[in-house]
């Protein structure tokens, strides 16, 4: 049994992704800012730790971390809303997050990204989207440039369908939507397998299980 760090432990996706860590045998870490939150995870199996993503520096996240055996990442500002928590939440937790597994020794790092934000962004796409866009993007090369075991998933649109178990995972994808319990069930196949460090994916919808998504995305 291991202790994963959740980063943004009360996350849609976080949520159902913390039933399956227990499942296989680890104990999700959720980090979260509000105390409130601890009874509806620990329901979740999660152990719960307090952690302010914006107002904690490098040494809070890296008490949070403590004697956990992996990270991911996946807090997020949401492509909607305040632009300056682009940049502070996706950008800046994702800097600490790493800088704080560093300090630990901790190398195992799984990222949730997003789809598209290698992609230039349209001029009519509004200030917040292109933050999150730019946030995403320069997270994504800080973690690739790291020395950490990283694998990074930039999922299509959410939604909260039940999950399907039948995605596309591969280097590049046209654009789809993606249940949020299939990415999930990706992050927590990916972080058992170490041959998938050092990749980056996109995750859509499609017509394969999710395991032999994995081994095919890997063969290419």
């Amino acid at each position: 049994m291991s202790r994963i760090a959740v980063v943004g432990g009360h996350g849609q996706v976080a949520r159902l992704l913390h039933p399956l860590l227990v499942a296989a045998g680890h104990t999700p870490v959720a980090l979260v800012r509000r105390e409130a939150y601890r009874e509806e995870l620990e329901d979740l199996g999660a152990e719960v730790r307090l952690l302010d993503l914006e107002e904690d520096g490098v040494d809070g996240y890296a008490a949070a971390f403590q004697g956990c055996a992996a990270v991911v990442f996946a807090a997020g500002g949401g492509p909607d809303g305040n632009r300056d928590r682009k940049r502070t939440v996706d950008l800046e937790g994702s800097l600490k997050s790493i800088a704080a597994a560093q300090r630990l020794g901790i190398a195992r790092f799984v990222q949730i990204s997003a789809i598209g934000v290698d992609d230039p962004v349209a001029e009519d796409a509004g200030d917040v989207w292109a933050a999150y866009v730019e946030a995403k993007r320069d997270a994504d090369a800080a973690l690739r440039a790291s020395d950490l075991a990283w694998t990074i998933i930039r999922p299509g649109r959410l939604t909260d369908d039940p999950p399907i178990g039948l995605v596309a995972l591969a280097d590049d994808l046209g654009r789809g939507d993606v249940t949020r319990a299939d990415v999930a069930a990706v992050v927590a196949a990916v972080l058992a397998d170490d041959a998938t460090v050092g990749r980056q994916w996109v995750l859509v919808g499609g017509s394969t299980p999710i395991p032999e998504a994995i081994r095919a995305a890997l063969a290419d």
